[in-house]
């Protein structure tokens, strides 16, 4: 197994194959463990937070639980895309510690569920300092697309965001 495809060794059934929601920021597509996706809503005004970045949208309260609402695109300094009837919210879930993390993400669009071989799973080049690739876990080809992968743990684990103790 390659050393991107250990990083998805989740609770899938099939130990050599993963299934990943595919999504769109600008020309790029991105992907992320089916497992780790709580669920995909449609864009909704969000409670906005003051002193945030600006990749912050604000939050939303999900049957309870005040979710954080990021715009990936814009983490990833790709620009800022007015929000049309396409532009998603995929909510993520995670473990990290011993907390659970829910934090939902803003995406262009949704593009499909795949199969990834995890053999097919590579690692993601190094480009330097000028491109940050700490949230992506490896790139693997689906139908002619190159998919970048991303690490969920880490993008739930942004500096800041939730890190105080819920005492």
């Amino acid at each position: 197994m390659s050393e991107a495809a250990e990083n998805f060794d989740t609770g899938h059934a099939d130990k050599n194959s993963l299934q990943i929601l595919s999504f769109t920021l600008g020309q790029e597509e991105y992907g992320v463990d089916i497992l780790m996706v709580q669920e995909i809503r449609s864009w909704e005004p969000v409670s906005r937070i003051p002193n945030v970045p600006s990749y912050e949208k604000g939050v939303v309260n999900l049957r309870g639980a005040i979710v954080p609402i990021i715009d990936l695109r814009e983490r990833f300094r790709l620009g800022r895309s007015a929000y049309t009837p396409l532009t998603v919210v995929v909510v993520l879930q995670a473990n990290i510690g011993d907390k659970t993390r829910i934090m939902g993400i803003v995406v262009d669009s949704v593009s499909d569920v795949v199969n990834v071989t995890k053999k097919n799973i590579q690692i993601s080049p190094s480009f330097g300092a000028k491109v940050s690739t700490e949230f992506i876990n490896g790139l693997v080809s689906v139908n002619e697309r190159m998919v970048m992968l991303l690490d969920v743990d880490k993008l739930l684990k942004l500096e800041g965001v939730d890190d105080e103790d819920d005492s």
